[in-house]
């Protein structure tokens, strides 16, 4: 099978790119299938409603995130909380604090291939 892919790489090996104002992203691995991804959100940044293809899955190493959802409802994911949006499920999120994410996408986000 012949596809792009990243087997494995420690943070500090990748590239960290921002994507928003304050929201750096940094691709860990991936292939078709799925994507896992470091985030680092500097308080008070946010990535406004949107939604994609790929369901995500989440990990709240440090800090506090609010996530919200396109129905009005949110809440606060701190460290040790892992968290879930289905496939083009509406969300946002505003970091609350410093804080560092660790998301699975699946399939993979091709336009977060840039490892």
């Amino acid at each position: 099978m012949d596809r792009k892919n990243v087997e494995h790489r420690r943070v500090s090996e990748g590239t960290a790119v921002e994507t928003m104002a304050g929201i750096h992203r940094t691709t860990l691995c991936y292939d078709a299938q799925v994507m896992l991804c470091h985030f680092v959100f500097d308080k008070g940044s946010a990535i406004p409603l949107h939604n994609h293809a790929a369901v995500q899955t989440g990990y709240v190493i440090r800090g506090s995130v609010r996530f919200s959802k396109k129905d009005g409802t949110s809440f606060i994911a701190g460290a040790g909380t892992g968290y879930i949006f289905d496939s083009e499920e509406h969300h946002a999120a505003e970091a609350l604090e410093e804080s560092e994410l660790v998301e699975c996408f699946a399939p993979m986000r091709p336009e977060y291939g840039d490892a």
